[in-house]
């Protein structure tokens, strides 16, 4: 379900790499989340063998099993992590502290391929009072949610536009399928956030008000937004997006 994808952090590390980097991959869960971004990606492969022609469908899932394969996509997210966070130490410390491991224990739950079956037709409405709304949208704004959403959300559906021009050459050129995808985007943001605040109180409903107050704060604060930002560079990176494969 692409509401929960938001939270995807999906690149494993490069056991080459044991410095404050590799540790900080760790310790915020990627190589968990890109393990379910994989049995996400196949479960959408499967969902387009039953519309796509034979031909077409191959091409898929070639090019996504290419542009998507594990060993790239921590290639490249890693590299941009490396040259947009310059000093790891902080977000790491935040996230080996008990707080931190419970955020991530969250959120790998969250993703794990059979609450996105249990959650497909929609998230039960979480009711909460004044102070957790509060904290939740303080939340909402310091988190990427809606630019990494849409960009997991986008990526097989580039790649599946991709492989429909590769097998009929002109029908989507000119610019048209990325001008598509960009039209994607905008809609998916917007549909991301309209239901931001009740996917967050869902997925961190077992944190209390103070530790949510506390994990605003953290992503709040420059050494927050300094991660978050280098994160979602990096998701982009892993994703390829704007990249031809």
């Amino acid at each position: 379900m692409r509401r929960l994808f938001v939270l995807l952090l999906m690149f494993c590390t490069m056991p080459a790499w044991a410095d404050s980097h590799d540790q900080l991959y760790k310790a915020a869960g990627w190589p968990e989340q890109r393990a379910h971004f994989n049995d996400a990606l196949k479960a959408a492969q499967l969902r387009y063998r039953n519309s796509l022609p034979p031909a077409v469908f191959d091409a898929l899932v070639n090019n996504s099993n290419q542009r998507f394969a594990p060993q790239t996509m921590d290639q490249r997210a890693e590299q941009r992590l490396r040259e947009s966070l310059r000093d790891p130490k902080p977000a790491l410390q935040f996230f080996q502290s008990p707080l931190g491991r419970k955020i991530v224990t969250a959120e790998l739950t969250a993703t794990r391929a059979d609450q996105l079956a249990k959650n497909a037709q929609g998230l039960p409405h979480i009711e909460a009072g004044s102070t957790r709304q509060l904290l939740i949208g303080h939340l909402a704004q310091a988190l990427p949610a809606r630019e990494a959403g849409a960009e997991v959300s986008l990526a097989i559906a580039g790649v599946a536009a991709d492989s429909l021009s590769q097998m009929i050459p002109g029908l989507l050129g000119g610019g048209q399928a990325q001008g598509m995808l960009e039209g994607q985007r905008e809609r998916l943001m917007a549909q991301i956030g309209a239901d931001l605040n009740n996917t967050l109180l869902y997925v961190y409903r077992d944190l209390s008000d103070p530790e949510l107050e506390e994990f605003s704060n953290f992503a709040e604060s420059p050494d927050g937004k300094a991660y978050y930002q280098a994160a979602l560079a990096a998701i982009r990176a892993g994703l390829a997006v704007g990249q031809n494969q």
